[in-house]
Formats: C-alpha cells, sequence, structure tokens
C-alpha cells in the first residue's frame, strides 16, 4: 500500500495511562504526515475519557489490558476489519494485538521486533529496557518508520472548562494561588519514597510554605491515604479515589505544580501545562527519569540511586525554589 493512500489509522496503547500520554507527540507526527486521516486509539477503558481529550483522536475504542479469549479475539478482529483502517500502530508489544491487526487485513502495521512481530510489516528492535532516551522519543522512532515526524514533543490535553468548574463545585476547592498538588503513591515498589517522607513534606509545606496542599491518587489507594493524611487537617486536602482521570488533569491545571514520584500523574500534570517536582531512582536504566522523567517547562527532578536517600528537607527547598520562579 502506498503512503500517500493512508485515509484510517488505528493505534494500540491499551496500559497505563502515563503510558498512554507519552504517544501524544508521536500522534502528532502521524497527524502532521497524514493531515486528511483519521486516528482511533485503543485503550484500556480505564484512560478512555482521557483518550477523548487528546487532540488528534478522532474515536477511541476499549481493549483491555489482560489476556483474552480465542472468541473475544475473534470478535474484536470482525470489529476492526469492518472498519478497514490502513495503518496500524502498536505502541506497546502486544502479541494479541499483532495478531488483530494481522487478522483484521491491515495493510500497514508497525511495531517492535517482539511477540509475533513476523506478523507486522515494520518492526524496530525494542531497546527501550536500555533507557538511553525518554519514551517519547522512543514512540516518535516508531512512527518514524513510516515517514511522520514533528517537531513539536510536547504534551497537551483539552480539559473542558466545564469540567473544572464543576470539580471545583463538587470538591469545594475555590480558585486560588496556593494551591499544590501531591501524589505520593508510585504502581511499583521499587520507585516509592517512603510514604512517611511523603506526610511530613505535607505537613511542612502547610506549616512553613503556607500551601493548600491537595493529595490526590486513585481509589486503590484511599484507604492508605486516609491512614496517612486524614488526620493532617488545615489546608492539608485529601483527595485521593475522589476524582477520575479528566478531572483530575482539571485539578492539576488548577495548581501551581505537581510533587510526585515515578507516575502517571507526572505525564498528566505536564499534559495539562504545570511543572511537577519529579522523585526518581537513577540506578536503573529503564526506570531512570532519562526515559520517564517530567516533560514541562520548570519542571525539577531529584535523583539517587536510593529514594530514601532523598530527604524531606532537600524536597522543601526545591519546592522553595520553584515557587520562586512562578
Amino acid at each position: 500500500m502506498e503512503l500517500q493512500s493512508v485515509k484510517k489509522i488505528l493505534a494500540a496503547r491499551n496500559d497505563r495511562f502515563g503510558e498512554l500520554l507519552l504517544i501524544i507527540p508521536a500522534l502528532r507526527a502521524l497527524k502532521e504526515k497524514f493531515p486528511q486521516a483519521t486516528i482511533t486509539l485503543t485503550v484500556d477503558p480505564y484512560c478512555g475519557e482521557l483518550a477523548q481529550c487528546m487532540e488528534f483522536v478522532d474515536e477511541s475504542l476499549a481493549w483491555e489490558n489482560r489476556r483474552h479469549s480465542f472468541f473475544e479475539i475473534l470478535s474484536f478482529v470482525r470489529k476492526i476489519r469492518k472498519e478497514r483502517f490502513d495503518l496500524c500502530v502498536v505502541f506497546n508489544p502486544s502479541k494479541e494485538f499483532n495478531i488483530i491487526s494481522f487478522l483484521a487485513r491491515i495493510p500497514l502495521r508497525i511495531g517492535y521486533d517482539r511477540k509475533a512481530a513476523a506478523l507486522l510489516t515494520h518492526v524496530m528492535t525494542d531497546t527501550k529496557h536500555l533507557g538511553e532516551k525518554h519514551e517519547i522519543a522512543y514512540n516518535l522512532d516508531l512512527v518514524g518508520l513510516v515517514g511522520a515526524h514533528t517537531e513539536n514533543k510536547g504534551l497537551s490535553l483539552r480539559i473542558n472548562s466545564d469540567i473544572i468548574n464543576a470539580l471545583n463545585k463538587e470538591l469545594g476547592i475555590e480558585k486560588r494561588n496556593d494551591l499544590v498538588a501531591l501524589h505520593p503513591w508510585t504502581s511499583d515498589p521499587v520507585k516509592q519514597w517512603p510514604l512517611d517522607n511523603f506526610r511530613e513534606l505535607a505537613v511542612r509545606l502547610v506549616d512553613e510554605c503556607k500551601l493548600t496542599v491537595l493529595v490526590v491518587g486513585g481509589t486503590q489507594e484511599a484507604a492508605k491515604s486516609r491512614h496517612y493524611f486524614d488526620k493532617a487537617g488545615g489546608r492539608l486536602v485529601n483527595l485521593t479515589g475522589r476524582t477520575s482521570l479528566t478531572q483530575l488533569a482539571a485539578l492539576l491545571a488548577e495548581c501551581r505544580f505537581l510533587i510526585s514520584g515515578d507516575s502517571g500523574p507526572v505525564h498528566l500534570a505536564a499534559s495539562a501545562g504545570r511543572p511537577v517536582l519529579a522523585l526518581f531512582r537513577n540506578d536503573m536504566p529503564g526506570k531512570s527519569p532519562l526515559r520517564w522523567g517530567p516533560q514541562s517547562a520548570g519542571s525539577i527532578v531529584i535523583e539517587k540511586p536510593r529514594l530514601s536517600d532523598i530527604s524531606v528537607e532537600e524536597v522543601v527547598a526545591k519546592v522553595r525554589q520553584m515557587m520562586g520562579k512562578l
């Protein structure tokens, strides 16, 4: 198939929402290469509403991040085949999706040299575990196989002002200039700064820096969050488990900056145009800030081989530095 004939593109990234956000520049590159084409994005159902806020996405499809039965795969193949896609990009290596794109008879199929890669037409060696560049750059390299490039490597989301207004009313958060978001959680224990440190940090930000701290996170962290943060009171507000992804994006857009470990909200804040103070390990290339660090202007990364070596005092000093720049 000739590249100039591409009119319908299917992109697949159905893992966690942080990784999903980091394909935004690659989607932008595809749109610049194929301006007349529509882009359908396949995501985990949890990320469905977030996909609708991505400006280069015309439609989204749900494909849960789990192993599917033969009949589920066959049913999805039939659905995809009816759409007559011209190009498929599999951003997270997936044997299932390589099979789906092949059986759906999509002429151009791009992905990595893993997990039934013989079913693809354009293949790139997967060296992401080496952490030699940012995840955004790896995604751009992948779409570069079909000549898609962009100079704009930034993250962005369409955040409806109605969401912000409704959220402020629902949570009782007034628009003010002293709001800072704190995300103490991570899905990977090796990337976790001690929760006792996060609690001490939150209290000091309130008492010493005179900030209003909004603790955010998912429903799975709600119980732990109540244990660590509910009794602090004052201008420390625990919102863990009380926002959807789009609401969280709207909330982060209202804050001066986000403080977080290596986690999805780092990239959500960047997509909302807010700087991040991020805490990273730097002894594992595949999990380093070089690959996963925040990409928004004004962001700061504190990195050490052991997260426990990062002191609360050090983080407070960087918070004061960020406050002076904003």
